[in-house]
């Protein structure tokens, strides 16, 4: 069931003090917008120390991702405007990570490299969340692109960018993720054209 990975619960004891004040889904969605576009401005500053805050920024922000879904289930506050901004949100501030550590990274042993690396990794990941939005929206009720496991959710793995920070292993991370990104993008997409093959033989 949606919403109910270990990380969601974690964020469920701030739900009612924040609906107390008055808060909405959006507010925090809002928040962890600001706060990633604060951790990519220092992850793209190329430093150490920019390393460390653009980890703490990220961390904060990856929270809020889990929170502004609990205000909404546990508040009612659910909307389609609600989704689709949390929706932006979500699929810019991730994609924008990579192309902000490759600004980043243009001054370790990737070079030059570095900047359209981050670009090809951001721009294939946007692709790859529009794809599964589109598999999630046609096919059968809780359809998931990608099922966690284990009571995490695939999007729990943006927590784990805060820690990749701190250990100064960016660099490592954004070859592998220009690699495998475009390649999950094309198998996303096939499964797009399946769907839409199957739906339109159903009609005919």
């Amino acid at each position: 069931m949606r919403g109910q990975s270990w990380t969601h619960k974690l964020a469920t004891p701030l739900v009612r003090p924040l609906l107390s004040i008055g808060a909405t889904p959006n507010h925090v969605t809002t928040v962890r917008l600001i706060t990633a576009l604060a951790a990519c401005a220092f992850f793209a500053l190329g430093t150490r120390e920019g390393e460390i805050w653009g980890g703490v920024w990220w961390v904060i922000s990856a929270f809020c991702d889990r929170l502004d879904g609990q205000v909404a289930r546990i508040g009612k506050l659910q909307s389609e405007f609600g989704h689709r901004y949390d929706y932006m949100v979500d699929n810019f501030t991730t994609s924008l990570f990579f192309v902000a550590i490759g600004f980043g990274l243009r001054h370790t042993f990737l070079g030059d490299w570095s900047i359209p690396l981050g670009v090809l990794t951001g721009g294939s990941l946007l692709l790859c969340n529009w794809y599964s939005e589109i598999l999630e929206r046609n096919g059968p009720p809780e359809t998931r692109a990608y099922p966690g496991i284990w009571g995490f959710d695939l999007d729990d793995a943006l927590y784990l960018f805060g820690p990749i920070a701190w250990l100064g292993i960016l660099a490592p991370i954004l070859v592998a993720a220009s690699i495998c990104a475009p390649i999950i993008t094309v198998i996303t997409g096939v499964r797009v054209l399946k769907l839409k093959r199957e739906q339109r033989e159903a009609t005919a």
